[in-house]
């Protein structure tokens, strides 16, 4: 066993994300066969007492397809929070009743991404994770698919999994696919090898990288897992990406799947969230100078640094801060509503504090709630 895979041996609290191809037949309805062949290893893994395990798993959407009489995962929010509506419920409870043969209870923990890049729900996600564990709870968490909006959806689990394995202070995550880890050509041709080891992103800047598969049920591809990979990495979190077949094997320590190195150290919690989370609600558009404060001198965005604003935003909103050129430097929780800013556009805060009273003697983005931007 390589020192990598003794890691995941040594792992005490793990995320595991599984997507819904790997939990459905091919009519788009649960297969209790898989599920329970799932529930078999996970509740293996922390029969010792020693390991916690938090479960983040797709599938709502697809196991309520075939209930709705859909044939394919429909393209339209409405009918797929239809769908997600019925699903969640059947996937909960096959989750329930498969782990009861364990004596395992479960938590059902549904997000969007705007309860955690907002400071008082990251803090009660938290908490309600932690909480969970520590009374002895498998949580099982999917995105809130049936109320969350366009603007406030992460998209894909395989992107939720790498935040909540930040959120909760995972030691690993395991993301579970159709395909056992990444290979540097298609899966399906002979001549093609699977990677065992990524240990930076250079390594496998040469690999063209699938995306979505045929199935018609999960929103992610390999793209979305790769991307994951990374973001949990550079938190300092070790990823392995493997096949649900093969779970058991690879959280043994196994040599299957990719196993993707820590290449960063633990960033501030809601800030990764800010970052790869939150979608940006309106943009401020920043001078030179205001750039280089923010960049180089991690400090709070003022009203005098800001050339102009886009979008319609509320007070507290995730918004981008840009250069003159239009490129993101950074992201950040802002604190005036966008109708509110027009008047302050270049001004001091003292001029500010002396024309429209104290209430305006403030940042617009403190640096606390600011994240810079990798160029």
């Amino acid at each position: 066993m390589t020192e990598a895979r003794q890691l995941v041996t040594e792992a005490r609290r793990i995320v595991v994300k599984v997507g819904s191809s790997s939990l459905t037949t091919a009519a788009g309805g649960l297969d209790a066969d898989r599920v329970d062949a799932l529930v078999d290893v996970l509740a293996k893994v922390r029969s010792g007492g020693e390991k916690e395990i938090v479960l983040v798993s797709s599938g709502a959407i697809a196991a309520g397809l075939a209930p709705l009489g859909l044939a394919r995962r429909p393209k339209d929010l409405a009918r797929q929070q239809a769908a997600a509506s019925v699903g969640q419920g059947l996937l909960v409870a096959r989750y329930t009743a498969s782990f009861a043969r364990y004596g395992v209870r479960v938590g059902q923990v549904l997000l969007t991404s705007d309860d955690t890049s907002r400071r008082a729900h990251y803090r009660n996600a938290y908490r309600t994770l932690d909480q969970l564990l520590a009374m002895g709870a498998l949580p099982v968490v999917n995105e809130n698919d049936t109320v969350a909006t366009d603007e406030i959806r992460f998209g894909d689990n395989d992107r939720l999994a790498a935040l909540v394995a930040h959120l909760v202070r995972a030691d690993l995550l395991v993301l579970l696919s159709d395909v056992d880890g990444l290979y540097d050509g298609d899966p399906a041709r002979p001549d093609t090898s699977r990677i065992p080891e990524v240990a930076g992103p250079g390594d496998i800047a040469h690999v063209t990288i699938g995306a979505a598969g045929k199935a018609g049920v999960g929103t992610g591809g390999m793209v979305t897992k790769v991307e994951a990979a990374r973001i949990a990495a550079a938190a300092s979190i070790p990823v392995v990406l493997t096949s649900a077949s093969r779970a058991a094997d690879a959280l043994a320590g196994r040599d299957t799947g990719t196993y993707f190195h820590r290449t960063g150290r633990r960033s501030a919690d809601r800030l990764l969230w800010l970052q790869h989370a939150s979608t940006p609600r309106g943009a401020l558009t920043l001078d030179d100078g205001a750039v280089r404060a923010v960049v180089e001198r991690n400090s709070s965005l003022l009203p005098a640094g800001i050339a102009a604003v886009e979008g319609e935003f509320s007070a507290g909103d995730p918004v981008e801060l840009r250069d003159t050129a239009g490129r993101t430097v950074a992201r950040g929780l802002v604190n005036f509503d966008a109708k509110e800013l027009p008047q302050l556009l270049g001004r001091s805060t003292r001029d500010l504090a002396r024309d429209l009273g104290p209430a305006y003697e403030r940042e617009v983005v403190h640096r606390d709630d600011l994240v810079v931007m990798n160029p």
